[in-house]
């Protein structure tokens, strides 16, 4: 058995194993012997409350896991992520303009969409202001536009907030969390997460190619523009979908393929499902950690990755600048 196969079979079985754990986990311990009995008093909090979050961390955890090793495929960039350059920032950018006028708390469906236009724009934007045959000096630099035009955009919101119940809302949701998600939170990013998802895993044969350089690519019949827009809208709707429902969760996409990459290759085609997997264990294991933290009040999610990424992203930019001397 390759390692690959392995690290897959680990992946999937830690999937399992967190999911069950997550279904029990929390400030009140239940049972999986309540699943065989519903009139349990322990019953609305495993399937109203413990369900949809466990099936949400694995969906937002897969589709951020895949966006970041897609995109690092792609721009052949290993600083890149929907987070880290900005496309989540971005696509919160749109979904706090739902927030600000009041649509997106009525109906969740346009904060989905706002939030998906936005991730799709900011693609599209880092894409054209890195160029072709972009360095990573001009994708981070780009990365670091988008996440500055978007964090003015989210500062003017805030600061023009008509009453302090919309400012509140807006800032608790920016955090990034999966308290409180229900079905219905599921039932509207899924369908999008997976679609984003199925685009992704079509680039796998793009993304190998691309290792020989646009050229060399273009040699093996590859279509430049059709990976490019197919990568566009595969990310804006797994990172879009995700923002969407839960605010901003970073540095998933920068930490699973960066931690996978030695135990199943560097081929980028080959890193799509790893990376899916990888990251589903990652936030399912990070929202087990924040609801057992001590204390009346949970820590938010999204301010948990980022305390463990920060650090990554600092160690993984100290490792490349000691390779290149």
């Amino acid at each position: 058995m390759t390692r690959r196969t392995l690290t897959l079979a680990g992946l999937a079985a830690a999937i399992v194993v967190l999911g069950a754990l997550s279904l029990m986990a929390g400030k009140v311990w239940v049972p999986l012997s309540v699943w065989l009995d519903p009139m349990n008093p322990l019953a609305p909090i495993l399937f109203d409350l413990r369900l949809p979050r466990t099936l949400l961390a694995l969906t937002i955890g897969a589709a951020l896991g895949m966006s970041g090793a897609a995109m690092q495929g792609y721009t052949r960039n290993p600083l890149a992520d929907p987070g880290a350059l900005g496309v989540a920032s971005m696509a919160a950018f749109g979904a706090v303009l739902t927030l600000y006028f009041g649509a997106g708390a009525q109906q969740p469906w346009v904060m989905a969409l706002a939030a998906m236009i936005g991730a799709l724009a900011a693609v599209g934007l880092l894409i054209a202001l890195a160029g072709e045959g972009s360095s990573l000096v001009a994708f981070v630099l780009s990365g670091v536009i988008l996440q500055t035009l978007a964090a003015a955009g989210v500062a003017l919101a805030l600061s023009l907030a008509p009453n302090p119940w919309a400012k509140d809302e807006i800032v608790t949701w920016l955090m990034g969390a999966l308290t409180d998600r229900s079905m219905a939170d599921l039932a509207l990013a899924g369908p999008m997460i997976l679609t984003g998802l199925g685009l992704l895993l079509t680039l796998g044969p793009a993304l190998d190619a691309l290792t020989l350089g646009e050229t060399g690519a273009k040699s093996l019949g590859v279509d430049l523009g059709r990976t490019r827009l197919l990568l566009a809208l595969g990310v804006a709707l797994t990172a879009g979908a995700s923002v969407a429902v839960t605010g901003v969760i970073g540095f998933v996409g920068l930490i699973v393929p960066h931690l996978l990459r030695p135990l199943v290759g560097a081929r980028p085609g080959g890193l799509l499902v790893p990376g899916a997997l990888g990251g589903a264990v990652l936030v399912t294991a990070a929202d087990i950690v924040v609801r057992l933290t001590p204390g009346a009040a949970e820590v938010k999610l999204g301010v948990a990755m980022a305390l463990l990424g920060g650090p990554f992203f600092l160690a993984l930019l100290l490792s490349m600048r000691r390779r290149l001397g």
